[in-house]
């Protein structure tokens, strides 16, 4: 389960560098057939749930099963990053967004729940559960939009800790001489976890009806990344069956929650194992030969290492510069599009990287050492 993952490294640098663009683009007075295909950014998210189904489970295994070191090795590489953009998100929050110098942001556009804004009512409270990750655990009956305040995109960082405490509870169960029978195990448990979040939702009240930062209501793309990791250690062909069967559930999940529209994440992954599957240099099917050579693509690749520093810091710095710009624009869309697409761009991925290389990387390295000294002392 070691081996690494270039196709998956240069897929999540894809989606970083697409949830930047659909954030970007909008805003901008673009024709309709430019923006319209970047106006999936819910799907690159849900399509991150499926990689970190994959790599968690990877990374459980690679730490013996033992919870304590896999958790600390979790928050070594999340918590840093994430505190950093807090940290800028908090006094950002009270300011305005640019919404009202943007008469060509319609209504209806999804560009206007990107960027979060006004001081929480419950501020201390909210605060302190983005500090614990547990703002995703609170329905909008106690906290309205507890789950995107302050800092928008980290509602996905919340869904991601609750897996790992879950499949750090688990972890015993999955310590076995049979670790593709486990992982199989594991995928139908989420996948029975989304069922019965389908269910609430046609059945439960109203007000109580959790956000999609609730782990259940993501739990099919978890489960469909263990169901990849369990495919990648067994090459029995009963193993590619529990595959197809887990894609196939995931597929009827998506449909019965949001229509055809949900299809997106499982059928791109199933593209991306399929092309990461895919030997280098050997010969095969030209599409997805060709997909995994622009997966595997040396920029691709140095986005994917920053995906995750991409990812938490695009919001609140294109929330400020929107309002910079905006402003000065003065209602003229033109005028705002020619300086908001390269500077949206440009600005997030340089902040990001900085981030990546001071924060990021430096934090990563520091945990790995004291784990590596741990041990040592305990042998």
């Amino acid at each position: 389960m070691a081996r690494r993952l270039e196709c998956l490294d240069g897929l999540r640098g894809v989606l970083a560098l697409y949830v930047l663009v659909s954030h970007m683009a909008a805003f901008t007075v673009l024709p309709v057939w430019i923006k319209q295909p970047f106006a999936h950014g819910k799907a690159a998210v849900d399509l991150f749930f499926v990689l970190s189904g994959m790599v968690i489970v990877r990374s459980l295994d690679s730490f013996a099963y033992d919870r304590g070191r896999f958790l600390f090795a979790r928050a070594a590489r999340t918590m840093p990053a994430f505190l950093v953009v807090f940290a800028i998100a908090v006094p950002v929050q009270p300011l305005p967004t640019a919404l009202p110098w943007m008469p060509w942001v319609a209504a209806d556009n999804p560009g206007r729940a990107v960027w979060s804004t006004g001081w929480p009512t419950h501020w201390a409270t909210e605060i302190c559960a983005h500090l614990t990750m547990s703002h995703g655990l609170i329905p909008d009956a106690v906290i309205p939009n507890a789950w995107i305040s302050f800092l928008g995109c980290a509602w996905s960082l919340s869904t991601e800790w609750q897996f790992y405490v879950l499949i750090a509870v688990l972890a015993p169960a999955l310590r076995s001489t049979d670790p593709a029978r486990a992982l199989a195990g594991l995928s139908r448990l989420f996948l029975a976890i989304s069922a019965l979040a389908l269910a609430w939702a046609w059945a439960g009240p109203d007000t109580w009806r959790f956000s999609k930062a609730f782990l259940r209501n993501k739990a099919q793309y978890f489960a469909l990344g263990i169901a990849s990791a369990g495919w990648g250690i067994d090459a029995a062909p009963r193993a590619a069956g529990r595959f197809v069967l887990a894609v196939c559930t995931v597929i009827a999940l998506c449909v019965a929650q949001g229509g055809l529209g949900k299809l997106a994440a499982p059928l791109v992954w199933t593209a991306c194992l399929l092309a990461q599957r895919a030997a280098p240099g050997v010969a095969g099917w030209g599409p997805l030969q060709w997909l995994a050579a622009t997966l595997r693509a040396p920029p691709l690749l140095t986005a994917g290492a920053a995906s995750y520093s991409i990812y938490l810091m695009n919001e609140p710095v294109q929330k400020v510069l929107g309002l910079l710009l905006a402003r000065y624009a003065q209602g003229d869309g033109l005028l705002f599009t020619l300086l908001w697409v390269p500077s949206a761009v440009v600005l997030p991925l340089g902040l990001a990287w900085v981030l990546h290389k001071r924060i990021e990387q430096p934090a990563l390295r520091a945990g790995r050492q004291f784990l590596a000294r741990r041990a040592l002392a305990v042998a």
